[in-house]
C-alpha cells in the first residue's frame, strides 16, 4: 500500500481542517444553514455510519448488498476481465471485496476516501484478502479534483465504482459534475458501476433515515461535536435534535440539526445566532427515477448498459459505458 510520508500527511491534514472550517464557517453564515454532509465522516462519524447500515430500517445498505451477492457472476463476466477499478467513498470495503472477488483478474485498486483511518482500515483488509493485487488508496475529498495514482497501470478497461447510492447526496448539477470527473478517469471505453435508490412510500424513507435506536440522530449530531472539537465551537447538543423530511417535489429525504431554543454558537470565535426551530441542513438524499438518472448520466458522457434490482424495485445497481 502507498501511503503519505509524515510531512505530505500533516500538510494533507491541516488543508483537510483549513477547508473544514471554511465550509463550516460559510455555511453558518448562509440564509439557510447547511453544511456538506462529507464532514460526517470522521472516525466516530465513519463508525456510526457503519452501525446505521445494520439497523433494520435502513434498507439501502443491505438490499443493495443482496442485490450485488446475488448477481456477481453476471456484474464481473459484464465488466470483463483485467479491470482497474477505483472507487469514491470506499467506506468499510464491504461491498468492493464482493465486486473485487467477481472479477477476473483485477488489475488494480485505488480507493478515495476523507475519511484517513476508515480508508487505511479498508485498504488493509483488501490487501489482506487480495494478495497481489496493487492497492492505491487516496485521503482526499472526491468532491474536488483529485489526482488519482496507478491510473497508468496496465489494465483493459478502468471502472468507476461509486455503491451505496452516494451519488443521491448531490443536487443534480454537482451530480452531473462528479459524473463528468469519474468519465474522464475512466478513460475511453471506461465503466461506471453504480448503485441508485428508487423512490418509495414516504414512511419507509423517513424511518431509514431516523431510525428507532437513534443511531442517525448520533451520526448527525456528531457533526456538532466534531465542530466543538476541531474548530473551537460551542454547540451544546443536547439544544439540537436530528430530523429527516422528505420532500416530494425534489425527491429527496433531508436531514437537518434543528435548534431547540434561541441561541447564540461559536465557532472558532465568530458567532451565529439561531431562532427556535431553525435547522442546518446535513445531508440530501435523493431518489431517481432509473430512466431520469439515466438521462442525468448521459449529461456526463455515460450510457447504459445492463441494469439489476432487488424483487421490490427499491434499489438498482446500473453499469454504464462512458459515451464515445
Amino acid at each position: 500500500m502507498i501511503g503519505l510520508g509524515e510531512a505530505e500527511s500533516g500538510i494533507a491534514q491541516r488543508a483537510e481542517a483549513d477547508r473544514f472550517l471554511e465550509e463550516v464557517l460559510k455555511g453558518l453564515a448562509a440564509p439557510r444553514k447547511a453544511i456538506s454532509p462529507k464532514w460526517l465522516y470522521d472516525a466516530r462519524g465513519s463508525a456510526l455510519y457503519e452501525l446505521i447500515c445494520e439497523q433494520p430500517e435502513y434498507y439501502p445498505a443491505r438490499t443493495e448488498l443482496r442485490i450485488l451477492e446475488r448477481h456477481a457472476p453476471e456484474i464481473g463476466e459484464a465488466i470483463g476481465p483485467d479491470a482497474l477499478v477505483f472507487e469514491y467513498g470506499v467506506g468499510s470495503g464491504r461491498k468492493t471485496q464482493l465486486l473485487l472477488a467477481a472479477l477476473e483478474r483485477p488489475a488494480a485498486f485505488v480507493p478515495v476516501d476523507i475519511a484517513g483511518e476508515a480508508l487505511a482500515a479498508a485498504a488493509r483488509q483488501l490487501e489482506a484478502r487480495f494478495p497481489g493485487l496493487p492497492v492505491r488508496p487516496v485521503v482526499a475529498d472526491f468532491t474536488e479534483p483529485v489526482a488519482l495514482p496507478g491510473l497508468d497501470l496496465p489494465c483493459a478497461r478502468r471502472l468507476a465504482f461509486f455503491p451505496g447510492s452516494t451519488i443521491g447526496n448531490f443536487d443534480p448539477p454537482e451530480a452531473v459534475g462528479i459524473l463528468r470527473r469519474m468519465a474522464r478517469d475512466a478513460g475511453p471505453g471506461g465503466g461506471l458501476l453504480l448503485g441508485l435508490d428508487l423512490p418509495k412510500e414516504a414512511g419507509t424513507l423517513e424511518r431509514a433515515y431516523d431510525d428507532a435506536r437513534g443511531i442517525t440522530a448520533a451520526f448527525d449530531l456528531n457533526l456538532l461535536a466534531r465542530i466543538d472539537r476541531e474548530l473551537d465551537g460551542d454547540f451544546r447538543l443536547s439544544q439540537f435534535r436530528h430530523r429527516s423530511l422528505w420532500d416530494a417535489r425534489l425527491s429527496r429525504v433531508e436531514m437537518h440539526l434543528e435548534s431547540l431554543q434561541a441561541q447564540v454558537v461559536h465557532v472558532a470565535g465568530a458567532p451565529f445566532t439561531f431562532r427556535e426551530g431553525e435547522t442546518i441542513h446535513t445531508e440530501s438524499a435523493y431518489k431517481w427515477e432509473p430512466r431520469a438518472f439515466d438521462t442525468l448520466a448521459a449529461i456526463a458522457g455515460w450510457q447504459l448498459e445492463r441494469a439489476w434490482a432487488d424483487d421490490r424495485a427499491w434499489f438498482s445497481v446500473r453499469l454504464y459505458r462512458r459515451a464515445g
